[in-house]
């Protein structure tokens, strides 16, 4: 196998966003098959690929850290000579529009010391596979705008990995000789590698259900150490609170049978939006009053919301490319953000998140490493989950829907999951869709996902005794940042009222939008 390496890259390539040219290839449907050991777990993976549209080009396979052990085609094993590695990629040259490709891969999940893709923590396997961990389980085209069907074999010593968990619904389960069993589930609706997720081990489950606004009945489970099963009771009310909320506020209905959580001590993340198995880290689900304190709380309340809210904001309406990380992202964090000021006080929440603006995005717009929500490029995406993509994202959304009020603003969330569910977007498609929904032009508004630095805006105010006119003048500047000399100016909503200092009233909010 070694002599067909043909080449590997000595440092990562310089990704742009401008060089984004859709998939060659697309996989409709996949069927996984896994054989779980931490010392070697095998991995049969088949491919339903399409060629998408007219070219003559192969078959690329994204893979790291693979040893692949064969690989054939519409049901026939290729010979060496048919296909080839360029480093960790596979390509084969396929005639067809549309083949069917298997091919079967052997990992080390106990050995996998980078926590990305599938590995051993605690006595459990479980997956991170965002941005680009699923290349480190099978081989695919590890790319966001690549959706596929789930469907997942599992199987595993039943000694050792009594719950085997993956996305979408279980449909079967089984036992196996030598002490071993399976469960198989499927997930119908489309979603990137990054978000496939399976865990398997000696876990407990809290059992709950959720019944949705069509009547739908939902099986809820949080998955942890039987020790620490006392400890959930928080995390599943707020997931109970999150389903509610979404279907109340955004209109938002739970799309599967089962919605699983499992708490691992040793994530690398602090929670993933796995669809239908969410993975998070234990201190973001565990909670006692003994041990906990109130920000504990309030914590594990906005994460669990978070990740529940990326089933639509995420999941069923995801990502084109990795620069358009805070498509996802920064609309999900307001939706948490706002989930929790309606959960408690609106003005603490409000407070609470400026402060994390000022204390870390703030500083991080205004030094060396200062970049716009929706980058340009990018040698290492992991370095792109910044306060920047997430929290001025989050602001980014927040003045949409200042600008629109509330009737528009749902207007356009509306529209924009209508018109894209099913489909990988970008942050262009979400304005649009604002446009489009709350009738506006949003053209100048589009700077604030280009342009990076911190707008400052001064006030002036004068007031007219006589005639008793308040006069107020805006005017702003946008500090220059590396990479970006000259700023244009930026569309700023400003809300205002004026007061009675005698009696604290005001005679109601008004906005105004500043375009120079």
């Amino acid at each position: 196998m070694d002599t067909q390496i043909t080449s590997t890259a000595a440092t990562p390539p310089v990704i742009r966003r401008e060089d984004y040219r859709p998939p060659l290839w697309l996989v409709p449907d996949i069927s996984l098959t896994f054989d779980l050991d931490p010392q070697a777990t095998r991995v049969a993976a088949r491919l339903s690929v399409t060629r998408a549209g007219t070219h003559d080009r192969p078959l690329r396979l994204d893979g790291d850290g693979l040893t692949p052990l064969s690989v054939s085609v519409d049901g026939k094993a290729l010979a060496p000579a048919d296909w080839r590695m360029d480093g960790g990629t596979l390509i084969i040259a396929l005639p067809g529009d549309a083949h069917v490709v298997e091919t079967l891969v052997e990992i080390a999940p106990a050995a996998n010391t980078q926590l990305m893709g599938l590995y051993a923590s605690g006595g459990l396997l479980c997956t991170q596979c965002e941005p680009e961990g699923f290349r480190r389980i099978t081989f695919f085209p590890d790319r966001p705008d690549v959706l596929s069907r789930y469907d997942v074999t599992l199987r595993a010593s039943k000694a050792a990995c009594p719950v085997l968990l993956a996305n979408g619904d279980p449909v079967e389960q089984g036992d196996l000789p030598d002490g071993r069993h399976w469960a198989r589930w499927v997930d119908p609706f489309p979603k990137p590698a990054y978000l496939f997720a399976l865990v398997a081990g000696d876990l407990a489950c809290n059992a709950d259900s959720f019944t949705t606004m069509s009547g739908r009945a939902v099986k809820l489970g949080i998955w942890v150490k039987a020790e620490d099963m006392p400890r959930t009771s928080h995390a599943m009310t707020a997931l109970k609170n999150s389903m509610a909320w979404d279907e109340r506020v955004y209109g938002r209905e739970y799309d599967l049978d089962v919605f699983n959580i499992v708490a691992v001590a040793d994530f690398n993340f602090g929670a993933m939006e796995n669809k239908g198995l969410n993975i998070f880290n234990s201190r973001y689900i565990l909670a006692d009053p003994e041990t906990a304190t109130d920000p504990d709380y309030d914590a594990i309340e906005s994460v669990v919301a978070h990740e529940y809210f990326h089933n639509w904001s995420g999941d069923r309406v995801t990502c084109r490319d990795w620069f358009q990380l805070s498509l996802k992202e920064g609309f999900t964090v307001y939706r948490d953000q706002t989930f929790s000021a309606d959960m408690a006080s609106a003005a603490v929440k409000r407070i609470e998140d400026v402060r994390v603006l000022r204390a870390a995005q703030f500083q991080e717009d205004g030094g060396p490493l200062a970049h716009p929500v929706r980058p340009e490029s990018y040698m290492e995406i992991s370095n792109f989950y910044t306060a920047t993509v997430y929290n001025k994202g989050a602001e980014l959304i927040r003045m949409m829907a200042l600008l629109l009020g509330p009737e528009r603003f749902r207007k356009g969330t509306d529209l924009y999951f209508d018109r894209h569910d099913g489909q990988a977007v970008t942050c262009e498609d979400f304005v649009k869709a604002m446009e489009d929904g709350g009738d506006i032009d949003l053209s100048q508004f589009r700077l604030w996902y280009s342009q990076a630095g911190t707008p400052r805006v001064t006030v002036q105010t004068s007031h007219d005794a006589a005639t008793g006119a308040v006069t107020l003048r805006l005017s702003q500047s946008v500090p220059p940042t590396p990479g970006q000399a000259s700023k244009a100016p930026m569309a700023i909503p400003v809300k205002f009222a004026l007061f009675d200092p005698a009696t604290g009233a005001h005679g109601g909010e008004e906005v105004v939008l500043l375009t120079e």
